[in-house]
């Protein structure tokens, strides 16, 4: 296994009034105080959106303090803002609206796009990997979709929305495919062409710009890496730190296949849709697709594929473990998804999601 490649994570999460749950415009507020206790916070399109970014890690433990300390500093800072912050894909209670943050940028695609970009409040997790080049990215990229459904799973965080329990185990993802440049992302051969359907994209008027690219697997545009942002946001830090390593062991994995020549899998894109929806719908509690033979398989049963694929990065990594513990805790205790059902079953009261969702947004 080559060289140990760098992480960093993006964190998106939602603010919410702490008496009602509803969704409250105010990152710019909570951005200032997040500043005033040392943190910078980028403000999402809309204004209930705030999200965090790690420092480039080298370890899961560098990569668990950072998260923890990102998550406390913005409840803190949310909480000086009369605040609360959810690690939720989705909000829980019934929003009035979702106004878009004041830049000229954003007000733009909220122009442009409708009621697709006034109906977000949508909040996913990045994981970043250090990668040599843009076209070693993009044959990653290939090699990781077939499993993009197996993380999605594992992470999803957006059961109930509205007041009603969706049916889904992540209606964020289904949402979040109503923008023209999301989901899968397509089998590029290089660099070169991804960079023509960009073009395209963009020349066409699809795409306000580049920034919209929001396939679920893209070359970073600033920095030497890959992003893989299928991902709800996870409900606790540990279950962002699972997804964070499982990806750089599967990066790694693609990585060592492609230096070895190794052909990368066939994976029409009907097929993986049809993985996407189940993965979807029934988390990682229920049933997925397995694209290697186009049948219906237990979830857990496509988790142990995936570690089965990765194990020799996670072992060059030192993470094997951390990951079969981490796997063990979601299988035991549930997922967002099952956390907020959980909750929301006991008595059909949406403070119950929100006060669960509170509580495993700062759980370290």
């Amino acid at each position: 296994m080559a060289d140990i490649p760098t992480i960093g994570v993006e964190e998106e999460f939602l603010l919410v009034d702490p008496a009602s749950g509803a969704p409250m415009p105010r990152n710019r507020d909570v951005a200032e105080h997040a500043a005033a206790l040392g943190v910078d916070l980028q403000l999402e399109l809309t204004s209930c959106q705030v999200e965090t970014a790690t420092e480039v890690t080298h370890t899961a433990a560098e990569l668990h303090a950072g998260l923890a300390r990102l998550r406390r500093t913005v409840a803190d800072a949310a909480d000086r803002a009369d605040a609360r912050l959810l690690a939720v894909g989705l909000p829980p209670t019934l929003p009035h609206d979702f106004p878009i943050t004041d830049t000229p940028r954003y007000r733009d695609i909220g122009e442009r796009f409708g009621m697709i970009a006034h109906e977000q409040g949508i909040c996913g997790c990045h994981v970043h990997v250090e990668v040599p080049d843009r076209d070693a990215a993009l044959a990653v990229s290939n090699r990781l979709r077939p499993w993009l459904p197996t993380l999605l799973a594992l992470t999803a965080n957006s059961a109930i929305y509205r007041n009603a329990d969706t049916g889904h185990s992540s209606w964020r993802s289904v949402l979040w495919a109503r923008w023209p440049s999301a989901g899968p992302p397509p089998h590029f051969a290089s660099a070169a062409e991804y960079d023509a359907a960009v073009r395209m994209l963009v020349e066409s008027g699809v795409i306000r710009d580049d920034g919209m690219v929001y396939w679920d697997v893209r070359p970073s545009a600033q920095f030497p890496t890959i992003e893989i942002r299928v991902a709800d946001v996870p409900a606790t830090v540990g279950e962002t730190v699972l997804l964070a390593t499982l990806t750089r062991a599967a990066v790694m994995t693609a990585l060592d296949e492609e230096r070895r020549g190794v052909a990368p899998p066939t994976v029409p894109a009907w097929t993986l849709k049809a993985a996407y929806w189940r993965a979807a719908r029934d988390g990682v509690d229920g049933d997925g697709v397995d694209l290697r033979s186009n049948t219906s398989a237990p979830m857990q049963t496509l988790l142990q594929q995936l570690i089965d694929w990765v194990r020799p990065a996670l072992r060059a990594t030192g993470d094997e473990q951390l990951v079969l513990d981490g796997l063990t805790a979601v299988v035991g205790r549930g997922n967002g998804a099952v956390r907020q059902r959980r909750a929301w079953q006991r008595r059909h009261d949406v403070r119950d999601v929100l006060d669960a969702a509170a509580e495993a947004t700062l759980e370290f």
